[in-house]
């Protein structure tokens, strides 16, 4: 060890015996050879970095776990010398020409927290910290040791560099040097100079764990070596690192202040769905609703059930919550699965009411409104950073949003300029940004649900749908779906809705004390992480409210329809010859319908969009069945979705589907019926 270094040399002994500790927890050649293993792949692969898991270090020593916690930078000092005597027992010239380090993975307790909880307590610890990417700084190279020729003596000078950042030295003096003592000039040998990656990123609380009305924390991160350029802007992460301080220099002076970052030494990529905690109870309730032949309609009718009517407006909801199925053609094109709908029409008519409860509905969604939103603030920005002065990329809403939805309320209040700059997303799946000496092009495979008021402020039904929208076609033809939601004068439709709102007012959650006030943000206050022990519990099928829904129109419940569309989106049905010819049938048939000669007024243009919208509706119908494969069914039920959103009614039924439908037919194969036993095993096997 070097003479810099953190750890006393007066204790050599004990860190000698730190050592002897962890090459024990580490060579477990008499056990399940799992490290013996591991430093075998990293051999053959060239990895520099041995990830270590704490919950085994916890089973073999409760002490060295708890100091690798709380005492981590003279712990892991010995940690990574005893990994490097064990990889050069297998293999002496790997160390040498590699520098061994050491990550961790596993559980970590209270330090598994968010870039909110952060306190000043947890300096120096190992942390656990999960967030979204925000932004990214370029892979720059960092010198370690420079290497320095005088041609005066002919000697050759080594200075090596270190800085706050390194946990396991003092900082050095990073002055250049251009002479040596003797004023003799130096010239620097480049080729025998060494550097490693080097890369600063922002991680942001994750959305859905952040408080309601408060702005989200981020934290800054370092991540070198073998790390850098793992992570893009909208990736959910999980990092393990040292949590320490940097002063904040002003004029030369420290101001008392200090700036907190994350020392990385293990990056993890989460998925972009939320976990669920799945009971076996959970999995047999949604194999039996699944069997049912009006299951889709059950499940739209649960979302927001305290919103009356909108029937299928929450049915088109459902088929954007599940989506479609996405395919990569052989030559490199994208085919979306991605499902975008449009509301539009008077003011309180719920538009708004429906957005929030997707947001509380779908496994990632991102809230966003027109007039507080530009074109870059939804796709992505190039700032500059304050300390380094470089460019770097930041996500957007729709970024962020990836494999997710983004609800956008008052839509017509943004400006075309603005609005153009989503055409890419919703179409292509992506944003390409080509601007400041940056070319890049960032996911953002999301869904639109937008919300928007008519031109006029009020719908004008004097004149056409399309004037009364004023959007341009080529925006419209990326919206599956428009819907005119109007306000009519209908004195058993307004009866009808007044009851059903006099009874959310009559109706009060049990326990909730008279003059309590729920605390802002109360159901996303806490991340799921924080329970570490905490056991799967089973959620209620249907609600149990009915004193504000009507018995004969049962409705489940909102934790149950997220874990009935999270195992749904799993599926992967494939088009039947029967549904094909269908809907390529009513295809051309809706394409040949003439405004001029009949008295429709499309709300929409048909384009050949609306071919692939079919698809993508009858694809997430078939979802909501668990069904393999897309049935006529599936077609016929997506093209009246997508006839009454065109035309503001519904088509005329055809007679097969009208006769199974009276007779009872079960229109599913056995094959299908077993499809679900197959998921939730699978699922279940996973959780």
């Amino acid at each position: 060890m070097d003479g810099n270094f953190m750890v006393d040399r007066t204790n050599e002994a004990r860190n000698r015996e730190l050592v002897q500790q962890y090459l024990n927890i580490l060579d477990d050649s008499a056990e399940g050879k799992i490290y013996v293993q591991k430093v075998e792949d990293m051999i053959s692969t060239g990895t520099p970095r041995l990830i270590v898991n704490l919950n085994d270090v916890r089973k073999k020593s409760a002490e060295r776990a708890t100091g690798l916690i709380h005492n981590f930078v003279e712990e892991i000092v010995c940690l990574e010398q005893a990994a490097k005597e064990m990889i050069q027992r297998a293999s002496p010239d790997f160390v040498k020409t590699h520098e061994v380090q050491v990550g961790f993975e596993g559980s970590f307790g209270d330090r598994h927290v968010n870039p909110r909880s952060l306190k000043a307590n947890f300096l120096g610890n190992l942390v656990c910290c999960e967030g979204i990417v925000t932004k990214c700084s370029a892979v720059r190279p960092k010198v370690v040791k420079s290497v320095h020729y005088c041609p005066a003596t002919k000697k050759t000078l080594e200075k090596r560099y270190t800085d706050l950042t390194s946990y396991e030295s003092f900082p050095s003096s990073n002055v250049y040097p251009t002479e040596d003592e003797n004023k003799n000039p130096l010239e620097t040998e480049f080729g025998l100079s060494t550097y490693k990656d080097h890369q600063s990123f922002s991680v942001q609380e994750l959305p859905e764990c952040a408080p309601a009305g408060q702005l989200p924390r981020s934290i800054d991160v370092i991540a070198d070596n073998d790390l850098a350029d793992l992570v893009n802007p909208g990736d959910r992460v999980r990092i393990i690192g040292l949590y320490r301080v940097l002063p904040n220099k002003q004029n030369g002076y420290s101001n008392g202040s200090f700036r907190s970052i994350v020392i990385s030494n293990n990056i993890q990529l989460l998925s972009k769905e939320s976990t669920l905690d799945f009971d076996p109870e959970d999995v047999r309730n949604i194999r039996k609703l699944s069997r049912k032949k009006d299951v889709f309609e059950l499940i739209a009718r649960s979302l927001a059930p305290s919103i009356c009517g909108h029937d299928e407006v929450k049915k088109a909801i459902l088929c954007l919550l599940l989506g479609g199925c996405e395919k990569i053609l052989d030559n490199g094109s994208r085919l979306r699965g991605d499902i975008n709908v449009l509301l539009i029409g008077d003011p309180s008519v719920a538009k708004s009411q429906l957005l929030r409860y997707v947001l509380q509905t779908a496994p990632r969604a991102i809230a966003t409104t027109g007039r507080g939103s530009s074109g870059v603030g939804l796709t992505a920005a190039v700032t500059t950073d304050t300390d380094t002065g470089e460019r770097r990329l930041e996500a957007g809403a729709m970024v962020l949003a990836d494999r997710g939805v983004v609800c956008i309320d008052e839509f017509d209040k943004m400006s075309d300029i603005d609005r153009t700059a989503i055409h890419e997303v919703m179409e292509q799946g992506r944003v390409t940004i080509a601007k400041a000496g940056i070319h890049a092009k960032l996911n953002a495979r999301c869904s639109v649900l937008a919300a928007a008021n008519p031109v006029y402020g009020r719908y004008d039904p004097f004149k056409t749908p399309m004037d009364n929208i004023n959007m341009q076609d080529s925006l419209l033809s990326r919206f599956d779906l428009i819907f005119v939601l109007l306000d009519e004068h209908d004195p058993d439709r307004d009866s009808k809705v007044a009851s059903h709102v006099l009874k959310l007012h009559c109706y009060r959650a049990p326990g909730e004390e008279d003059g309590t006030v729920l605390p802002m943000g109360a159901a996303v206050e806490t991340m799921s992480t924080f329970d570490l022990n905490g056991t799967e519990k089973s959620s209620e099928m249907y609600e149990k409210n009915s004193d504000w829904v009507d018995d004969s129109q049962k409705v489940l419940s909102v934790e149950f329809v997220r874990k009935y569309i999270h195992l749904a989106r799993s599926m992967k049905p494939k088009l039947t010859e029967g549904a094909t010819e269908y809907i390529s049938e009513v295809y051309s048939e809706i394409r040949s319908f003439d405004t001029s000669k009949t008295d429709r007024e499309r709300t929409m243009p048909i384009t050949a969009r609306q071919l692939e919208t079919l698809i993508r509706l009858a694809t997430s119908i078939a979802k909501a069945r668990f069904s393999k494969t897309v049935d006529k069914i599936d077609a016929e039920k997506a093209y009246n979705l997508l006839h009454f959103a065109c035309f503001k009614e519904k088509p005329k039924a055809r007679l097969d589907y009208e006769n199974a439908k009276k007779k009872g037919v079960d229109y599913r194969s056995d094959d299908e019926h077993e499809e679900e036993e197959e998921v939730s095993d699978l699922k279940l096997c996973q959780a």
